[in-house]
């Protein structure tokens, strides 16, 4: 997007500043602290919400941040933001409250304590970018509207796969090809993976180790295609994708698909194991028209009428701000819902469920996600894995098998099902 960076100089040359709110403190807001403070011209972290401060002072630590102060009031945040500081607290609303932030960036992973942010951002006129495919997967179509009230931009990340996978997307199209195929390009799939097995990659690279389970068990990819899905009007060929193992060049990986199925279904989200150049990302799609066809053997793409494109990194907290700086200098989003759910993200066994069983996290010992078409996902009431964690099984199910709301009890009072129900509503199942 090398518009930004022309926006970005701009900006600074005109002596402005983008300030913007870390919502989270682990691994991925301490690399984007360091990178906005030394990377990113005009633009500076103004305050670090975690609801431990003292691992927020620990990810500024990291970025070299000198000046950090704990502040407790809406006053307090201002003045160390005038004074140049860094302000901390566990309180969020501190930052929605403050007419020096522009914008927030959603970094925990979370789903209830999120979307509370969320709809406290775009209610106080803050921009968001999530870099929280878990929340969006899960209530994302009914958090846009509310950003549409407030005149807001509701945003994924660039740098995550799903945010470089949308701008991918948008460049097929952008020269006139039809995008049919959506795909993530994995090293690893195993859906029996635990928190036990992961703990050692989780440990060496200093991430959490439920997040790092989520990885490989299947649920962050089904919530990541979920959301691609969702913003550019694709679906999946069955439950979980088709999820082939493919070693070779993702080039090649276009003899995996029937194009006249493709085309039937209007486009897929889908994703391989174990391709070449990864991890990155891969659209492919379609031109119909031989004169262009013709052009694109020139350019050495192939006969087609399928185009192979592909990006084969990902660069999470390195692309990230650059999507603070799209919302608020140009009003773009790098992707949000289009206009309701198409694909849902469902909660699947992971071991057998006795009765009286309170479901674990994401990426934990119980559950683990598969991306579902949303008008199954509704017509056999199957529980959303982003809501399953804290409910109680109260009909046993077996290993493998879908939950559904029948098989549990969901505690009372959290927002995000109070969301997700005013979605269900605002989007019946057809």
């Amino acid at each position: 997007m090398q518009i930004v960076d022309t926006a970005l100089r701009k900006a600074q040359d005109e002596g402005r500043t983008i300030r913007v709110a870390l919502i989270g403190a682990g691994f991925m807001s301490q690399g984007l602290a360091r990178q906005i403070r030394f990377s990113m011209p005009a633009m500076e972290v103004g305050v670090v919400v975690a609801r431990r401060p003292e691992q927020a002072r620990a990810a500024l630590a990291f970025a070299d941040y000198d000046d950090v102060r704990l502040v407790e009031t809406s006053a307090e945040l201002d003045a160390a933001i005038a004074a140049g500081a860094v302000a901390v607290t566990d309180d969020h609303r501190l930052a929605m409250a403050s007419a020096a932030i522009d914008a927030v960036l959603e970094v925990t992973g979370s789903i209830h304590y999120a979307a509370e942010v969320v709809i406290d951002a775009v209610t106080a006129g803050k921009h968001v970018i999530m870099m929280n495919a878990e929340l969006d997967g899960t209530v994302g179509p009914i958090l846009k509207t509310y950003a549409d009230r407030f005149d807001v931009v509701l945003s994924t990340a660039d740098g995550d796969q799903p945010g470089v996978l949308a701008n991918l997307i948008r460049f097929v199209t952008s020269i006139g090809l039809q995008p049919l195929v959506a795909g993530n390009i994995k090293g690893l799939q195993d859906v029996n993976r635990t928190p036990e097995t992961q703990r050692g990659f989780a440990e060496q690279w200093g991430q959490n180790v439920h997040m790092v389970t989520s990885f490989a068990d299947g649920t962050k990819i089904s919530f990541e295609q979920a959301i691609v899905a969702n913003a550019f009007g694709l679906t999946v060929a069955k439950r979980g994708m088709t999820g082939s193992t493919w070693t070779d060049h993702i080039d090649q990986a276009m003899s995996l698909y029937d194009v006249d199925a493709l085309v039937e279904l209007g486009g897929v989200v889908d994703y391989v194991v174990g391709a070449q150049p990864g991890p990155g990302v891969y659209v492919f799609g379609l031109h119909d028209d031989p004169k262009q066809q013709h052009y694109l053997n020139l350019y050495k793409l192939g006969t087609g009428p399928l185009y192979s494109f592909y990006t084969p990194y990902h660069l999470c907290h390195f692309e990230a701000p650059l999507s603070v700086a799209r919302a608020v200098l140009l009003g773009d989003s790098v992707m949000s819902p289009r206009n309701g759910p198409l694909v849902d993200v469902v909660a699947i066994a992971k071991t057998d469920l006795a009765v009286g069983t309170i479901l674990d996290g994401l990426g934990g010992f119980h559950t683990y996600g598969e991306a579902e078409r949303y008008e199954i996902s509704r017509a056999e009431l199957l529980l959303p894995i982003g809501v399953a964690e804290g409910c109680t099984v109260v009909r046993a199910v077996a290993k493998g098998v879908a939950l559904s709301y029948d098989n549990v009890s969901v505690p009372e009072g959290r927002l995000g099902d109070r969301l997700r129900t005013e979605q269900n509503e605002r989007w019946p199942a057809t």
